[in-house]
């Protein structure tokens, strides 16, 4: 007998489709818990992580509505590395909490499964042995290229930056229990896909 929900965890590269997967999962049952749309809130305006980030990386970090400027701190991750494991070591701890928070909640409310959609799940071991099943979209390395350079606002070198810094397609699938494969298909392609993996899990 189960105890709890199911932990249903979705991942991919960027521009790989894992956002709209999660929330087809979402839109069929599940509770979505969106570890980057936690981190947005936690460095937007009056955020809980904004007075760390200042004193971490000073004023220019800030922009004029008193959020992160991603912008700006793109371009220090960008030139500098080392910035990026500062940034995270100030906001993981923070994501952690709030994806605590919101689990327990979606337990309380009864939800049949819960879905974590983690752009970092293959690089944080800690999230493997806490799922039942981690689901995979993927898709080429071309194909995100476009995706991103199209919606994002972010050049080419920006863009392979983030991906170089990403696991690789490799441990991506040697995690994976499902795979989606969401190249030159439809939604309501991927959608069925997405159905036919809560049927294999009988939710």
């Amino acid at each position: 007998m189960n105890l709890r929900p199911r932990y249903i965890g979705v991942t991919g590269g960027i521009g790989s489709g894992k956002s709209t997967v999660a929330g087809f999962l979402g839109a069929l049952g599940g509770i979505v818990i969106d570890a980057d749309a936690i981190s947005r809130s936690l460095s937007a305006p009056g955020g809980a992580a904004l007075p760390a980030i200042q004193a971490a990386f000073g004023h220019d970090a800030i922009d004029a509505e008193g959020g992160l400027d991603r912008a700006a701190m793109r371009r220090r991750v960008f030139s500098d590395p080392s910035t990026r494991q500062r940034l995270e070591a100030l906001m993981h701890p923070l994501i952690w909490q709030e994806i605590d928070r919101n689990q327990k909640a979606a337990t309380l409310e009864g939800a049949a499964f819960i879905v974590f959609d983690v752009p970092l799940l293959v690089e944080m071991p800690r999230w493997r042995p806490m799922l039942d099943t981690v689901v995979v979209v993927d898709c080429s390395p071309n194909t995100q290229r476009a995706r991103v350079l199209a919606r994002n606002g972010m050049d080419a070198a920006q863009t392979q930056s983030i991906m170089d810094a990403q696991a690789s397609r490799a441990q991506r699938m040697a995690c994976a229990d499902q795979i989606i494969f969401n190249e030159d298909i439809s939604l309501t392609v991927l959608r069925d896909q997405v159905a036919d993996i809560l049927h294999a899990l009988r939710l």
